[in-house]
């Protein structure tokens, strides 16, 4: 019985918010080649809180993350993933059950991640649509739900075997969490304040990026953005680099 499948029947679904639209399946989300683009506007705003002292210190752990995603000794890479993707999920999942219901249509009529930047959504007309934020999450999550259950890509019986498609397919759900933590980071991060929970949420993002960084599931541009449409947390990595929590 593999490490995955001795955890699986153990696995709980995190509260989630109400669905407010239907949602897409695996199969009808879009691949990595025809992901969701961005729309640029151009605003003035303030430094970010999440990048202002003491809150960008606020840390469950200390020291460089690297040491906690390492590969545990005779563990399997691929299970390993599989474990570390399913806890983002739930974590992530939670935290944004608890902002629910500070993001709505009318606070978030986008998907924003920063002053200049919203991701927009590929529709089944292959059309790439402004959708608000919480509706977009719930794509999301939802997909990434239908992933984890779905035993051809995250097997939990014993002796299935991870199919070909499983990097992609990770990475592709790396990069749609990714998008989530932008938005709860440029939107909603007073809210994280005010729960007292900025440790918790610093430490599971450095988490997230540490672990990407590790397995190649996370492309820098993603976290970065391009010059005229940054995204918010990019100044983040580069701070917690400089901080020696990450990588450089």
């Amino acid at each position: 019985m593999s490490f995955f499948n001795s955890i699986g029947r153990s696995m709980t679904r995190a509260p989630r918010p109400p669905r407010r639209s239907t949602t897409p399946t695996s199969s009808s989300f879009p691949s990595n080649e025809n992901l969701p683009g961005a729309v640029v506007t151009h605003t003035s705003v303030p430094r970010p809180l999440y990048l202002s002292s003491p809150f960008v210190d606020a840390a469950l752990v200390k020291g460089n993350f690297k040491h906690i995603v390492m590969l545990p000794k005779y563990a399997d890479v691929m299970e390993w993933v599989a474990v570390n993707i399913f806890d983002f999920y739930q974590n992530l999942n939670q935290f944004y059950g608890v902002l629910a219901e500070c993001c709505t249509q009318q606070s978030c009529p986008t998907m924003a991640a920063g002053p200049t930047l919203s991701y927009t959504w590929v529709n089944q007309d292959r059309k790439s649509v402004q959708l608000p934020a919480p509706t977009y999450i719930d794509y999301v999550m939802t997909w990434v739900q239908n992933s984890l259950d779905d035993e051809t890509v995250f097997p939990t019986k014993s002796g299935r075997e991870f199919s070909q498609n499983f990097p992609s397919t990770v990475k592709h759900i790396y990069r749609q969490l990714l998008r989530v933590f932008a938005h709860l980071y440029h939107a909603h991060y007073p809210q994280i304040l005010h729960l007292r929970s900025e440790p918790h949420f610093n430490s599971l993002f450095a988490h997230f990026l540490a672990f990407g960084k590790e397995y190649e599931l996370l492309d820098i541009k993603d976290v970065k953005g391009q010059s005229n449409s940054p995204v918010g947390v990019g100044a983040l990595l580069e701070k917690w680099k400089e901080m020696g929590i990450l990588e450089s």
